[in-house]
């Protein structure tokens, strides 16, 4: 078996690994779970959209500890401010020589996995310093830059069913975001599995799997992943034809769609696709990938207009719409 082979085996078993051990603690949503692993692999932050009571704090947590990184979790409210999630410096005096000097206290940023609760709870200021920091991979206090943590991945939480007193992130910010993750209701049988589970005697725990440097090492290994040429035009044509103004999209397009989808989300869907290939064992993209990650790549990046809220279209209705029109 050659080396090539010998990463294959090893990056597929992290995608079973993973499923077995947080089987542990969370009932079902493996493709949630899947989608997140892909995000982390890819290098991406995302979105968890999700009504309170699904089990978020819990299943990132736990796939922290599995890949043996330190967790922060941030509960965002009206009156966070920047410093309260980066950090701040204070003055602090030599006992001995009564000289004084700043040091840097960091914030709950300065972490490996970081779950930013409910990020539509604060203001723009705020939520603006925390997608630069996921931008940048630093931040800048007093003339002084600080690195974040590598690996170094932001899993925001956004309400979907309370809109009174939030700050819903702009169509531009939402586009920094890799992946939009939706956290749907168990099925009853799940459920009532779930429900059992967490009200006995025994509880589980997850055990650690992996390093943060195996995760580094995935990462790299992500981008040695090869494309062809038609999964690449595969994946831009999908992104054109979300765009009204483009001639190869479909009516529901030009008539439903406000704003279409950007280049970024063409390197979104071709990167995703990477991570997915490799943690699936194999070390080429396919079309397959490319529909398996539209949605999560594209439902906060299309933005449906008037008519199409007044006739109740979604943005997931018109990805359908799309994926139908595309051909390979």
């Amino acid at each position: 078996m050659d080396e090539s082979e010998d990463v294959l085996d090893k990056v597929k078993d992290i995608k079973d690994k993973v499923l077995d051990e947080i089987q542990k603690v969370i009932i079902g949503q493996d493709e949630v779970i899947e989608q997140i692993v892909i995000s982390i692999l890819a290098g991406g932050h995302s979105l968890l959209m999700g009504v309170p009571g699904l089990g978020k704090t819990l299943l990132v947590k736990s796939l922290s500890k599995i890949f043996d990184l330190d967790f922060k979790r941030i509960q965002f409210t009206p009156d966070l401010m920047p410093a309260d999630i980066f950090g701040s410096e204070v003055i602090e005096e030599d006992p001995t020589t009564g000289t004084r000097h700043f040091r840097f206290i960091k914030g709950p940023l300065f972490s490996n996995i970081v779950l930013a609760d409910e990020i539509n709870r604060t203001p723009p200021k705020t939520q603006s310093a925390l997608l630069e920091a996921m931008g940048e991979g630093h931040i800048t206090i007093g003339g002084k830059t600080h690195e974040m943590a590598q690996p170094f991945f932001v899993l925001a939480t956004q309400n979907p069913i309370e809109l009174e007193g939030t700050y819903p992130l702009p169509e531009a910010q939402l586009d920094r975001f890799l992946l939009n993750i939706v956290l749907d209701y168990l099925s009853k049988e799940l459920e009532s599995e779930m429900v059992a589970a967490t009200t006995s005697t025994t509880s589980a725990e997850v055990n650690v799997l992996f390093s943060g440097q195996d995760v580094l090492e995935m990462q790299r290994l992500v981008r040695e992943v090869a494309v062809s040429r038609n999964v690449i035009d595969y994946a831009v044509n999908i992104v054109r034809a979300t765009r009204p103004d483009c001639d190869d999209a479909p009516d529901i397009v030009k008539h439903k769609v406000k704003w279409g989808a950007g280049s970024r989300a063409s390197q979104a869907l071709i990167m995703t696709g990477k991570a997915r290939a490799l943690i699936n064992g194999r070390y080429n993209v396919s079309c397959d990938d490319i529909r398996f990650l539209a949605s999560p790549v594209l439902r906060h990046r299309v933005i449906p207009n008037f008519h199409a809220e007044a006739d109740g279209i979604t943005s997931a209705d018109i990805i359908k719409e799309v994926l139908n029109f595309v051909s390979e």
